[in-house]
């Protein structure tokens, strides 16, 4: 079986060298090196509070915003929306416990999830919950950002014709992909001065839309009893839909030092992600208690000053691109753990291809991303499953992960299990998928769902499900490679 594993890079396996004083390797001026194979002890650097940057850009954006203004939508009020986002922006802790595997193994979730699932049932994983997924986010946020740029280019006084929005999304995706080609090194580097700038810009947004809060808020028609539960429990599966889609947490954590604290890892992952969400997500709620957030854009525009519109539309777009930039390196991870034997580099140009292709067609041609938008309402009814048996063998390995080992896809190896498929892994996570399936209420209102007046307990079904069931399969005859 062909390897998945990249070229070998300068200096791999050679851990007792003299460390260089700047991993060649990992240095925002060139091309990332590394793919999907293990970082050695002595290209490791890092502390753990850079991770920080890296989550708060990419959750001070244009998604966050619709997504709390959508809660003052559905009929909640002010302090309920406000309660739901921050039990939703409470998995933000989940993310980080993945992130403490990335030091452990030196290696991408993409990679570690072979642990779980088998080599070969694995690659089924990546394909799904790694690149296919991805992608799908990938042309959401494009287009929400194209969406800002469109309007800025109008304010510039040119016509934003077919030729003009084509443009537009080119350039857009181009900036996106320059940071994951570059990859990690550029991401550390770039995402600190975008958090100051966002937090800059959305410092002036809050000024404006507290000076406008209707505080005491509430619908003409309040909601009660079922209605209200149904409408709590779809809220915080909205919210918690952004933390649940970073799965592949350590991505962005493995080139730490195997000794960095595990609590660190997950604290800095926490707090970058937990904070701008939740402060976020609150401004879109408190601005859609007095002006229509269907369209944030213009709604905003009229609680702010007129010279900050540009200013506002610009961080709109970097926020996208900070968002679409890790969606793009961990896509380009997947594609390589899915089998494709691609450069990394290669891998995420691939990717980006794939996904302005659906916001072009989707923007220009057709309601193809309305389609795929309300296809990733389902995304919950896998991803919450997949990220619970995730973190129920961090749990029970007790974070022992052996990168190398993890590196070998041969029969016989110790992750090819039965026929390259992980049993536990597989039946656990479709336990919870069939679970989560029968009480969601999106596309289709499952059994469990109709049953219960239309509440929506897809996300804590799920997570319950695949972690028990994960739990016992393994419990007591847990094969777990020591570092």
């Amino acid at each position: 079986m062909a390897s998945t594993i990249p070229d070998p890079q300068p200096g791999t396996g050679t851990a007792r060298e003299t460390p260089p004083p700047q991993p060649p390797s990992d240095r925002a001026g060139r091309v990332e090196a590394h793919g999907i194979d293990h970082i050695p002890d002595h290209e490791r650097h890092g502390r753990p509070r850079q991770l920080f940057s890296v989550w708060a850009a990419a959750n001070v954006n244009y998604l966050s915003l619709v997504t709390g203004g959508a809660l003052i939508l559905m009929g909640l009020t002010l302090w309920q929306a406000l309660a739901v986002i921050v039990t939703g922006n409470l998995f933000w802790l989940l993310t980080g416990l993945l992130s403490i595997s990335g030091p452990a193994a030196g290696a991408p979730s993409e990679v570690i999830t072979r642990a779980m699932y088998g080599v070969r049932g694995n690659r089924v994983n990546n394909a799904v919950v790694g690149w296919l997924i991805s992608v799908c986010y990938f042309a959401l946020n494009l287009a929400a950002a194209a969406t800002a740029a469109f309007a800025l280019v109008e304010m510039a006084g040119i016509t934003a014709n077919t030729g003009v929005k084509v443009a537009v999304v080119m350039v857009v995706a181009a900036l996106t992909l320059a940071i994951g080609v570059y990859g990690h090194a550029m991401i550390m580097k770039l995402y600190l001065p975008i958090t100051l700038a966002l937090t800059a810009a959305f410092a002036v947004v809050a000024v404006g839309v507290f000076r406008h809060t209707d505080f005491s808020y509430v619908p003409a028609e309040p909601l009660t009893g079922t209605d209200l539960w149904a409408v709590l429990a779809a809220g915080v599966t909205l919210i918690a839909s952004a933390p649940l889609s970073y799965t592949t947490s350590a991505d962005f954590s493995r080139y730490l030092p195997r000794t960095t604290p595990a609590r660190s890892v997950v604290g800095w992952t926490f707090l970058g992600g937990f904070l701008p969400g939740a402060a976020v997500c609150s401004l879109g709620a408190l601005a859609a208690t007095v002006v229509d957030m269907t369209d944030p854009q213009a709604g905003l525009r009229q609680l702010l000053p007129d010279w900050f519109g540009p200013l506002l539309l610009l961080a709109l777009v970097l926020g996208t691109i900070a968002i679409n930039a890790l969606t793009a390196y961990s896509a380009g991870l997947a594609l390589q753990a899915v089998g494709i034997r691609i450069r990394r580099s290669l891998s995420v140009l691939a990717d980006g291809t794939a996904a302005v292709a659906l916001t072009l067609y989707g923007l220009l041609a057709s309601d193809f991303l309305d389609t795929v938008s309300n296809v990733l309402q389902l995304t919950v009814v896998l991803l919450g499953p997949a990220l619970a048996v995730y973190a129920t063998d961090i749990v029970l390995r007790r974070n022992r992960y052996d990168g190398p080992a993890l590196m070998d896809e041969t029969p016989g190896g110790p992750f090819w299990y039965t026929a390259g498929v992980n049993p536990a892994g597989a039946l656990a996570l479709a336990g919870g998928v069939t679970v989560s399936a029968l009480c969601v209420n999106t596309l289709y209102t499952g059994p469990i769902a109709r049953a219960l007046g239309g509440v929506d307990l897809a996300l804590p079904a799920g997570l319950v499900t695949a972690a028990l069931l994960y739990t016992l399969l393994t419990r007591g005859k847990f094969r777990a490679p020591t570092a």
